[in-house]
C-alpha cells in the first residue's frame, strides 16, 4: 500500500497588489470618486429642497430617502467600474462576493441623517477605499459648503484643492473638540462621562452629529480633537486617510491601534494624543470602579 503523502508547501494566500498596482488604482479611483461625491452630494440637495421621507431604524436612528437614494447612485456605480472591489455601505450595500478581494469601498451616503432630516447644515458624502483595511484613499463631500475633502496614503490632504493641516494646539485646555453618542440610548453611560470630563478639561466640546465632517474638521484645524465610542466603520472609512495625511494620529480610545471593524477612533495632532488618551483612562476607570 502506498502511503499518503502531505504537502508541505501551504495553500497560497490571498494575493497582494503591489506598489505600482495600488498608485494606478488610486490614480483611476480618486477622480472616480470625487465626482461621485459630488453628484451624490447634488442629490441630497434636491431633496432637501423638495423634501423626503423618514423611516426610523430604531428610537432615535433615522433613514430617509436621500439617503438611500444616494447609496443607490454610489453602490452602483462602484460595482460598474470596480466589480471586483469589496463595498460596505451603511443601508446595505455590497460589493464583490470574495471576502478575500484586496480592495474594498467604505461608504456613507449621507452622514448626519438626523441633522439632514432637521435641515441643519451638518451633513456629508462620504467615500473610502482601503486595503485589506488600510485606507489610502478618502473623500468626503458637504454639499451644504461644497467642501470638499480628499487624502490620499503618501499623497496628503486637502480641502477644496488646498492643503491642509491639523492644528497645533498643544493642551487640551486650549482645545475645541468633538465628540458623539450612540443611537442606543442604553450605551450612553460611556459616552456621558467622557463628555463630562473633556467638558470641563478643555476649551470647548461639541457634538455636531457628523463624525466624518468631525475628523476631517480635525484634519483642516477647524477641531483640534474628536474621540468617539461606537461610531461604525462608514463613518469613519473616508476621513481617517485625510486626517492621517493632514498630520495627525488616529488610534483607539484606549490603545494605539485603530482598525475599521472596532468601532471607536481618537484622532488629534500627535501633541495633543498623550494628554487626551489620559483623560479618558481616567475617566473610564473612575466609570468602571462606579465611583
Amino acid at each position: 500500500m502506498t502511503p499518503t503523502t502531505t504537502s508541505s508547501n501551504p495553500a497560497p494566500g490571498p494575493t497582494v497588489p503591489d506598489l505600482a498596482e495600488v498608485a494606478a488604482l488610486v490614480a483611476e479611483a480618486k477622480p472616480f470618486a470625487i465626482a461621485l461625491a459630488r453628484e451624490a452630494g447634488a442629490i441630497l440637495r434636491s431633496y432637501q429642497e423638495r423634501g423626503f421621507d423618514i423611516v426610523h431604524k430604531g428610537t432615535v436612528d433615522l433613514v430617509t430617502d436621500a439617503d438611500k437614494a444616494s447609496e443607490t447612485l454610489i453602490a452602483s456605480r462602484i460595482r460598474e467600474r470596480f466589480p471586483e472591489h469589496r463595498l460596505l455601505g451603511e443601508e446595505g450595500s455590497r460589493g464583490a462576493a470574495d471576502a478575500d478581494a484586496p480592495f474594498g469601498w467604505v461608504i456613507d451616503p449621507l452622514d448626519g441623517t438626523t441633522n439632514f432630516a432637521h435641515h441643519y447644515p451638518q451633513f456629508a458624502v462620504s467615500l473610502g477605499l482601503e486595503l485589506r483595511g488600510d485606507p489610502i484613499l478618502g473623500v468626503v463631500y458637504d454639499p451644504s459648503r461644497d467642501e470638499l475633502f480628499v487624502g490620499v496614503k503618501g499623497g496628503g490632504a486637502t480641502l477644496n484643492d488646498r492643503p491642509i493641516h491639523v492644528s497645533g494646539t498643544e493642551s487640551v485646555r486650549q482645545a475645541l473638540m468633538a465628540t458623539g453618542f450612540s443611537y442606543d440610548l442604553t450605551q450612553r453611560a460611556e459616552s456621558t462621562a467622557l463628555w463630562t470630563a473633556f467638558n470641563n478639561a478643555g476649551q470647548g466640546l461639541r457634538r455636531d452629529g457628523a463624525a466624518a465632517l468631525d475628523l476631517c474638521w480635525v484634519a483642516c484645524g477647524r477641531l483640534d480633537g474628536y474621540f468617539e465610542r461606537p461610531v461604525m466603520p462608514w463613518d469613519m472609512g473616508g476621513a481617517v486617510v485625510i486626517v492621517r495625511e493632514a498630520g495627525g494620529i488616529v488610534t483607539g480610545l484606549e490603545d494605539d491601534d485603530w482598525k475599521l471593524e472596532r468601532n471607536e477612533a481618537l484622532a488629534a495632532g500627535p501633541q495633543l494624543i498623550p494628554e487626551m488618551k489620559a483623560i479618558i483612562a481616567a475617566t473610564l476607570a473612575q466609570a468602571r470602579s462606579g465611583h
